[in-house]
């Protein structure tokens, strides 16, 4: 069987990020028996310069990108359809706020190293888009590891410190560097890059035609 490298570049507070990978990972079930994926989850942080208590998601939107009350809620409901025919719950409802991801993105790094970053980021997502939780938040992102069977004190003493911090800065500048200036950008063997929340039959030709030509 063929394994791909796959670099999924994303953000945990990402509508379509979560779109995206719901999808991806439906066309690896798909294609399963045929292609393997050796998935990474590089950084990427839509907001990098969000203050520790996070900013209004309506305010940020109106500010960001000039939505209406009414673009808004078109947007969600566009986005909340496309989730649900994917088995990803977004519950607009449960939060109000966009967050932080940096300290974030430093679990996901140390998941990485632990073999739990896929877990790890599929609970952040739930976490945050189903359940309204702040991911920016020590006391949540440390429960959420623990979820997942990571060590919860362990999760805390990194989250206290800045361990990893520099990885993840070296991670999002290689990407930028290299022209990734929105997400989700799905990377697959390092040079064919399909972006955005794609349907499940783009990522699946996706892996079986770059799964051929590898073999060939």
């Amino acid at each position: 069987m063929n394994t791909l490298r796959i670099d999924f570049v994303s953000d945990v507070v990402c509508p379509w990020c979560a779109i995206g990978l719901a999808s991806l990972e439906r066309a690896l079930q798909r294609t399963r028996g045929e292609v393997a994926a050796d998935l990474h989850f590089q950084p990427f942080e839509l907001n990098p310069q969000m203050p520790p208590e996070g900013e209004s998601i309506a305010e940020h939107l109106q500010r960001k990108y000039g939505m209406s009350d009414m673009q808004l809620a078109e947007n969600q409901e566009r986005i909340r359809a496309r989730g649900a025919e994917l088995g990803f719950v977004f519950d607009f409802n449960a939060r109000s706020r966009i967050w932080n991801t940096f300290d974030a993105h430093r679990l996901l790094h140390w998941a990485g190293i632990e073999g739990k970053q896929l877990e790890l980021k599929q609970a952040l997502l739930r976490a945050y888009f189903s359940e309204g939780g702040n991911v920016s938040d020590h006391a949540t992102l440390a429960a959420v590891a623990a979820g997942v069977g990571l060590d919860a004190e362990r999760a805390q003493a990194i989250l206290a410190s800045g361990e990893y911090a520099a990885e993840v800065r070296e991670a999002e500048q290689f990407f930028q560097r290299n022209g990734i200036s929105g997400v989700p950008a799905v990377i697959f063997e390092r040079k064919h890059l399909v972006s955005g929340g794609q349907p499940v039959e783009v990522f699946e030709r996706a892996l079986r035609e770059i799964a051929a030509a590898k073999v060939g």
